[in-house]
């Protein structure tokens, strides 16, 4: 007999429900469900038998509630209004007033491993998901592969009845699935999403996304030109999708999660969002972060004891600014405070449907603020964030010389020409009160986000109580809880007993804790004994009020320091230790004066470490840092592409960074003066294009906006079938970027050459989105796709489709010998 708890159902079943609905003391059921038996009579013929459908299976309690999961990305603890920030989030602050928040909820720290433990109640090494996608590795808690004995929360609310969907980023297919053909079974149609709208990738432009519905990649439903924004399409998706649900399945409750890509990098908004915030940044990072600081007491939302943590050494003064830069950074920060309001309204926008369906009062809303901490992965300040990604250096005069010449100055921050990134100070003044950013566990300016919940609907079991299931209480809780705890607690408010299996996979032990205790209590001790957290070497530890941790390697607002990665041995790092019990911010490290305490959370740390696959320590560094070769990555050495082919993922096409060495071949027919893309991968931010104008050949390998190298063949190509090879040869030194040689050939002779002094090390464009200057040489495709085009009217191809001539043919071979032409 296959069984359910159900909380708030009484030992009564209701008419028609299946005996499975009862209590939780009965062993889990397997999922899927089996068919219901038929009840039709079947005789030798028709006369004596008697036609009735099968019972409809009813696994869930009457009125289920429906669910809604926001999850926003890269926001900072002191971020939001609704707390004491300088930035307006409406829809929190709605959600916030109608139910309970959370100051001491939890992320990793980093994307994709908060993605992975949120949707499956797991922590993020145990389910294969230790760093983001693209740096997977072959250790066994950093495959970026989720295993099928970790259900998600969509395929076990399928599984009783739920609609499904997912909106906007998903970070948690393996770059090496980005394919036509598949494998999809880690695409969120096949981890349990009946429907997906929006990017497979940790960011994409908000005006040209590198679109999916499903695993159909599809493009942008308007230009830019006409106005178009992802995050409002994907409210405008989602509003369709609960429409749709309440129109043909009104008897099914939804599940939708929603993951806007706002505020991640590229910030993209439109000018008047910006605008908004004209000014009220001039005091600079310190002076927000003191204001910030004091409205979080003022509010309640931290304790009065709390210490506001000082300023790194390591990070830059607002006064060290020079006074011509502060009109750019101040820009850089107005920008990215309208992105997020921006991208609150929209989450709004779902909110407003529910209660225009009569739907609020019986949803389950859960709004994590972010997925991680404000990033500083600007660095200074940034009009493409790729440079600090590649280690290419830069200054303030020349990005400013680019957006004064290309794109007219600093209206174009948050426009679709450029990618910018705010300075990384702006991210620690967003994380107040704590220490650090994204990419560190060490410190809660990482890790710990706002949280929200609400659930408005009466108490069914007491007739005509007006008692709420969350009772709104402006006291926020406080107990210490994690991301893995959004699935139990999703699970236990529904009523539904996690399955032993599911579709034949047995399951592991979900490692969350459901938080249902704390809805109606603000005071009630926590439940939650231990949490480990670990990115890249950054690691610590929660116990029974104790925190222990290492910052480890990297520091993410500083350039890449070679001496310190290749140094650094985890056995010889300094651990803190906070007493969170009376230390809320992290602000008195004591370690010195209890070294035994330190030793044993050490311990503590290293057998959660075991449990949870988290060794090696380092392992998230292995691949995006000390062995790229050995990244997930295409097998092939040699492409042949052929006419009709669209939309390849950079990560499965050929590779134009650092150490691929590669002959590209096409035999093609042209015309005389012929103009046209012969091919293209990335954007105007990061690419690699050949093409011709007016019978010139032309290659261009950019490095960034601020570095462009441009080879041109010194006659125009005579008409009829030639044989063009483009080689890009990398030169042999240590470290990322290294300089190459790009040449191009004409039957067998030299036409051109350049040096490219500034490569990209890691990625040429990381899947972002593709843009086109028509006063610019380099003809774009998007987001990372290969484009191969030849147009014979001198029509340039500025969309990611290949249209090859059918005399046409390409070729792409990894150079096993420099000197072959």
């Amino acid at each position: 007999m296959w069984m359910f708890s159900c909380l708030l159902l009484g030992p009564i079943l209701a008419q028609g429900e299946d005996p499975s609905v009862a209590n939780g003391e009965l062993t889990p059921p397997d999922l899927p469900f089996p068919p219901m038996p038929s009840k039709a009579v079947v005789g030798p013929t028709l006369a004596d038998s008697v036609n009735s459908w099968p019972p409809k299976r009813k696994p869930l309690k009457e009125d289920a509630p429906n669910i809604l999961l926001i999850m926003n990305d890269d926001v900072g603890y002191g971020a939001p209004e609704t707390f004491g920030g300088p930035i307006h989030t409406p829809t929190l602050s709605k959600v916030a007033q109608h139910g309970v928040s959370y100051n001491r909820f939890h992320t990793t720290a980093i994307c994709s491993p908060t993605r992975a433990s949120l949707l499956t109640g797991r922590n993020s090494h145990n389910v294969g998901a230790g760093q983001i996608t693209e740096a997977a590795s072959g250790f066994p808690g950093y495959t970026g592969t989720i295993p099928k004995s970790a259900a998600t929360l969509a395929k076990v609310l399928s599984g009783y009845g739920y609609d499904t969907a997912a909106f906007g980023k998903w970070h948690n297919t393996p770059v090496d699935d980005l394919m036509k053909s598949g494998p999809f079974d880690q695409y969120p149609t096949g981890l349990g999403f009946s429907y997906f709208y929006g990017f497979l990738a940790g960011e994409t432009s908000q005006y040209n996304p590198r679109l999916y519905e499903n695993t159909n990649p599809i493009e942008p439903p308007r230009k830019p030109e006409e106005g178009y924004h992802l995050t409002e399409d994907m409210a405008d998706q989602a509003i369709k999708l609960i429409r749709a649900n309440r129109a043909l399945t009104p008897d099914r409750p939804f599940f939708i999660y929603f993951a806007p890509g706002g505020a991640h990098g590229p910030h993209h908004v439109h000018k008047e969002w910006a605008d908004k915030y004209k000014g009220k940044f001039d005091m600079g990072w310190e002076k927000l972060r003191n204001i910030t600081f004091e409205k979080q007491k003022a509010m309640g939302w931290i304790p009065n004891s709390t210490k506001l943590t000082p300023i790194d050494p390591t990070m830059v003064k607002w006064e060290e600014i020079p006074e011509e830069q502060r009109a750019f950074q101040l820009r850089l920060m107005e920008v990215y405070a309208g992105y997020l309001e921006h991208t609150d309204t929209q989450d709004g926008k779902v909110v407003e449907e529910l209660e225009r369906q009569g739907l609020f009062n019986n949803t389950l809303i859960i709004y994590v603020l972010g997925d991680n901490g404000a990033s500083a992965e600007g660095i200074h300040g940034t009009i493409d964030e790729l440079l600090a990604e590649n280690a290419l250096p830069s200054t303030y005069q020349q990005q400013m010389e680019v957006l004064n010449r290309d794109f007219g100055g600093l209206d174009a921050l948050g426009s679709q020409h450029v990618d910018k990134m705010y300075h990384s100070s702006w991210a620690w003044a967003l994380d107040t009160p704590f220490k650090s950013t994204k990419l560190v566990a060490a410190h809660f300016g990482g890790m710990r986000t706002p949280m929200v919940m609400s659930w408005p609907k009466a108490k069914k079991w007491k007739k005509g109580s007006t008692e709420k299931v969350i009772k709104h209480d402006p006291t926020p809780r406080s107990q210490f809880h994690h991301v893995c705890d959004i699935a139990p607690t999703i699970y236990e408010a529904v009523g539904v007993q996690f399955p032993t299996r599911v579709e034949g996979a047995k399951q592991m032990p979900l490692d969350g804790v459901s938080m249902v205790y704390t809805w109606n209590n603000v005071s009630v001790k926590e439940r939650k004994s231990a949490q480990y957290f670990e990115v890249m070497g950054s690691r610590g530890v929660y116990k029974d009020g104790w925190f222990a941790s290492v910052f480890g390697p990297r520091i993410p607002w500083a350039e890449a320091n070679e001496t310190r990665m290749r140094e650094w041995n985890p056995d010889t790092d300094v651990w803190e230790l906070y007493d969170l019990t009376r230390d809320f911010s992290q602000a008195e490290d004591l370690a010195k004066e209890m070294p035994d305490q330190v030793a044993k959370m050490k311990q503590i740390f290293l057998m959660e470490a075991t449990a949870n696959k988290v060794l090696p320590i380092g392992a998230g560094l292995y691949t995006i840092y000390y062995h790229p070769e050995e990244g997930p990555h295409s097998p092939l050495t040699e492409w042949k592409l052929y006419e009709g082919l669209t939309r390849i993922a950079e990560s499965n096409a050929p590779g134009f960074h650092s150490g691929q060495n590669s002959l590209a071949t096409i035999d093609v027919e042209i015309s005389a003066n012929a103009s046209g893309v012969l091919y293209c991968v990335g954007g105007t931010a990061g690419g690699f294009s050949v093409y011709m104008d007016n019978g010139y050949l032309y290659a261009e390998y950019m490095s960034t906006l601020l570095y462009r190298y441009i080879a041109k063949s010194t006659t125009p190509l005579q008409p009829g079938t030639r044989k063009i090879q483009v080689r890009l040869i990398f030169e042999t030194t240590k470290g990322l970027g290294p300089p190459a040689d790009l040449t191009l050939f004409v039957d067998g002779q030299q036409v051109g050459w350049v040096k490219a002094r500034r490569a990209n090390g890691i990625w040429v464009r990381g899947r972002k989105a593709s843009r086109v200057q028509s006063d610019e040489r380099l003809r774009a495709a998007g987001e990372g796709d290969l484009m191969l085009a030849l147009k014979r009217h001198g029509v340039f191809a500025t969309w990611p489709a290949i249209e090859l001539m059918p005399s046409t043919s390409f070729r792409w071979t990894l150079c096993q010998n420099p000197a072959e032409p």
